[in-house]
């Protein structure tokens, strides 16, 4: 991995971690500023508790080595929520903050999943086109059927 990838990469999973970790446990806590939001967007207050349960979780997938498809479960979930948010502060005109701080964390996330390294990659065949091949194997391509 070069240097400036792997940068790359810590550098957005670090803020990733960090923005879960954090929103994770101001969720759990019922954190004052946070609940009003929630309350603000239209969603009861004990979403936040199920949210707050899997970002928590979400962060320590990413943070620990190994594990890479709780990694791709976390990833994914840290998506559809970053994104999700994004999607309920355009529907509720929210301030431009708002949609900034979470567009751009959406996009970490995005970038610490397309710059992990190998070995927290899943390996999976299907996968194998998108980076992640082995130097044995033939990547050469098959015959084409094709069919009238």
């Amino acid at each position: 991995m070069s240097n400036a990838r792997s940068i790359g990469y810590w550098t957005t999973t670090g803020l990733t971690v960090f923005v879960l970790a954090s929103g994770g446990i101001a969720d759990l806590l019922h954190r004052g500023g946070t609940a009003a939001g929630m309350t603000e967007l239209g969603y009861p207050t004990y979403v936040m508790t199920i949210l707050g349960f899997w970002k928590v979780l979400g962060a320590i997938a990413l943070a620990v080595p190994r594990f890479p498809l709780v990694k791709e479960w976390a990833y994914a979930g840290a998506f559809f929520d970053l994104t999700g948010g994004f999607v309920s502060h355009i529907a509720h005109r929210s301030a431009a903050n708002h949609l900034i701080y979470t567009g751009f964390f959406a996009l970490c996330v995005v970038a610490s999943w397309a710059l992990r390294p190998a070995s927290r990659k899943l390996d999976v065949p299907v996968f194998r086109g998108l980076g992640r091949v082995s130097e044995s194997e033939d990547v050469t391509p098959g015959p084409i059927a094709v069919t009238a």
